[in-house]
């Protein structure tokens, strides 16, 4: 594999489109990459990458020689591996990224039985609630909750995450439980509202349309509206409205009783997660081994 690394850093630099962030993202100094790139443009006797001041390309050349260098790199941890199964330890770099609620309540927490497995293993993990660039941004894997949104990516869905409505003891002991849809509206309830972007339309409150076996919404008035998850189950702990949240997310408060489920046969509609990579053939051990591991860790929360 050593004589095979400036192969992985044209790759990465290519699908980047910077020397700079593939050197970040391999762990290795800029002037190395470079060095890399041009030794291999040498060896193969053509062009490889337009480079100028501000972006780096590929040729037609490039384009060519980077689609089959994906399948040989693909094919050779294949072939090293086709014995060794889980006698030979995962190495290098894996870079992930992770919606931030369920990183926090969910995998982060299941994450040290899965490095105590693999010691060798660095693995990058970032936490956000946009969707990244998997190419541009160089992730190996993307767990997403929601639609994909673009086509030329893989997913593999593992299912749908299951949601629930909660209340605070707090709060019902103001405003009463309710047992019925109708019971929201004459009972005065008031929701917490959340959207990516403040000021936006808010959502509604969600629920199983039984004539048509979809799903419909119902306004509800509410004094608060925020744009982040977390900050969204704090308002429902302090009592400041319902919320309809992952039951991933707030498991914890329903066993300890800070928050309680209200309207079970009333749930919102579970959102669809899948694992994301870019290209089905640069699927090395690490990978696959990490998707495994997350499949397993969201199993008792998807439907």
């Amino acid at each position: 594999m050593h004589n095979l690394e400036p192969i992985l850093i044209f790759i990465r630099v290519a699908e980047m489109g910077s020397f700079t962030r593939a050197a970040d993202s391999l762990g290795i100094q800029k002037g190395r990459a470079s060095t890399a790139v041009r030794k291999l443009e040498e060896d193969v006797g053509v062009r490889l990458l337009h480079r100028t001041t501000r972006s780096v390309q590929l040729t037609e050349d490039g384009r060519a020689y980077q689609a089959r260098a994906r399948d040989i790199l693909a094919n050779v941890d294949d072939l090293q591996s086709m014995f060794a199964k889980d006698r030979v330890a995962l190495r290098g770099r894996l870079r992930v990224d992770l919606p931030t609620e369920l990183a926090r309540t969910t995998i982060i927490p299941a994450l040290p039985e899965f490095m105590a497995s693999h010691p060798e293993l660095e693995l990058e993990i970032s936490s956000t609630d946009r969707q990244v660039d998997l190419v541009q941004e160089g992730f190996d894997c993307v767990l997403r909750i929601g639609p994909i949104g673009d086509e030329t990516l893989i997913a593999r869905r593992l299912g749908r995450l299951r949601m629930v409505n909660a209340a605070s003891p707090i709060y019902m002991a103001r405003h009463g439980i309710p047992q019925t849809l109708e019971d929201l509206q004459l009972q005065t309830h008031r929701a917490i509202h959340y959207s990516r972007t403040l000021g936006a339309k808010p959502y509604g409150w969600e629920y199983p349309d039984g004539t048509s076996g979809d799903f419909a919404t119902l306004p509800l008035p509410g004094a608060l509206h925020v744009n982040s998850v977390q900050t969204y189950e704090a308002a429902g702990l302090a009592g400041m409205g319902l919320i309809q949240a992952a039951y991933s997310g707030i498991r914890q408060h329903l066993e300890s009783g800070a928050l309680v489920e209200i309207l079970p046969d009333f749930r919102p509609e579970p959102l669809d997660v899948s694992l994301v990579v870019a290209h089905r053939q640069n699927l090395s051990r690490r990978v696959r081994a990490f998707m495994g591991w997350i499949e397993e860790v969201l199993r008792p929360y998807l439907e």
